[in-house]
């Protein structure tokens, strides 16, 4: 190999990894602004931290196009506003939330352990369905055992399923996602997350096993 092609190939290793850890930083960034926004903010603030984490969200999205672990926050930062919002402003927000979990499918469908279809089973259960919105029951539920086969010890992808159930009236199996979920593993990096994630785990779980006791 020539000297040329050997000074070619390390430039464009030294590319990639540069590439590799500005991804990993914006979405270490975007994942530790929403858990704040999501979990520790309120009223007016958590509604100007979320308008600015979607337009954090979609920068990075132009920055990194081929990142399908951006696009997965780019929508989940979006739908999560949307539950926020609420309203016909909500509809707006799901559907590009939609869009953008679709693009990370695209792009790679098993980033961050399936998060794409966790995330988009949940908005297939919990949206209107036509034609005012895209819900749709049995299109949710094979999202989201899609994603638990991916990935079935995660905290999400639990505790979604049983958000499922719950809607389904599946009170018992709900109740054995949601402890599944109690017992994921933690997130190392992620403590904030997993803390709001626990307590919505927790009033869920009451709320099962007194429908369980009825």
């Amino acid at each position: 190999m020539s000297m040329m092609r050997v000074i070619f190939t390390i430039g464009c290793l030294l590319v990639s990894s540069a590439s590799f850890a500005d991804v990993q930083q914006a979405l270490s960034k975007l994942q530790q602004h929403w858990a704040k926004a999501q979990y520790e903010l309120k009223d007016k603030a958590q509604d100007k931290a979320f308008l600015s984490l979607i337009d954090q969200a979609q920068q990075y999205a132009t920055d990194y196009p081929d990142s399908a672990e951006i696009w997965v926050w780019k929508g989940i930062i979006s739908s999560s506003y949307a539950g926020v919002k609420g309203g016909l402003g909500a509809l707006l927000l799901v559907k590009k939330a939609k869009v953008d979990f679709e693009q990370s499918m695209s792009i790679d469908d098993m980033a961050l352990m399936g998060s794409a279809y966790t995330s988009l089973g949940t908005l297939y259960f919990k949206v209107p369905s036509w034609p005012i919105a895209f819900g749709n029951d049995d299109k949710a539920q094979n999202l989201l055992t899609k994603a638990l086969t991916i990935n079935p010890k995660g905290i999400d992808s639990n505790y979604f399923y049983a958000q499922y159930l719950v809607e389904q009236d599946e009170y018992a199996q709900a109740e054995q996602y949601l402890l599944k979920a109690q017992t994921a593993p933690a997130r190392p990096n992620r403590p904030l997350a997993d803390k709001g994630r626990q307590q919505e785990i927790a009033v869920l779980l009451a709320s099962v096993r007194k429908k369980l006791a009825r």
